[in-house]
């Protein structure tokens, strides 16, 4: 079973969906019946397999209460420089006194990303003009188990430039290791990528 969608409740769609889509979203449809009574609005954040949703007459929600929606970022003071320029005004970027997770509302935020910069530390939040809550988590590598290896993905080109270049990285030990040039060298990329994705044992 796969996430598909999210439905965030609005009070003026119009507003919601110049809000998201001014964020890069992908506006994936807008459809409103003849009567004017019911409208389905639907973007997809990049690279996300999972879509949201608002309109009217699609939800009894409150317009604002969704809050702790969680979307996963591999650079978090990237997203902040991007949601800024694109109106989103963030929070500063910050992590969580406890280190794990974070609490709820803004209960032990502390300034600035985690210290060690581990993956799953550092966090952002930001609303929308209804008040629903957003937090951007940074993901940079997966805790063992947590991704399915046949189903890898990048949600940019940069993601993907990355990913090859710490693939490079490490092949280039591995091949000082061996002492050997290794032919089959797109291979060994392709079992390092999935394998920094998905925490499974990387090749050596």
């Amino acid at each position: 079973m796969k996430l598909e969608v999210v439905v965030v409740p609005v009070s003026d769609v119009d507003r919601a969906k110049g809000f998201y889509t001014k964020l890069g979203w992908r506006l994936d449809a807008d459809i409103a019946a003849f009567d004017g009574d019911f409208r389905v609005v639907q973007v997809t954040p990049p690279g996300s397999p999972a879509s949201v949703i608002f309109g009217t007459s699609v939800t009894d929600q409150a317009p604002g209460s969704a809050q702790g929606l969680h979307l996963v970022v591999t650079d978090i003071e990237a997203a902040h420089d991007e949601l800024t320029r694109n109106g989103a005004d963030p929070s500063e970027v910050f992590h969580d006194a406890g280190g794990v997770f974070h609490h709820a509302g803004t209960d032990a935020r502390v300034s600035g990303p985690d210290p060690k910069r581990g993956s799953y530390g550092s966090f952002l939040s930001f609303g929308d003009p209804d008040g629903n809550g957003w937090l951007l988590q940074e993901v940079t590598s997966r805790l063992p188990g947590r991704l399915d290896p046949a189903s890898t993905s990048f949600a940019s080109a940069g993601d993907l430039a990355g990913a090859l270049r710490r693939a490079a990285a490490a092949h280039g030990e591995h091949e000082a290791r061996t002492g050997t040039e290794d032919p089959e060298w797109p291979d060994w990329y392709a079992r390092y990528m999935v394998s920094e994705q998905s925490g499974t044992e990387p090749p050596r």
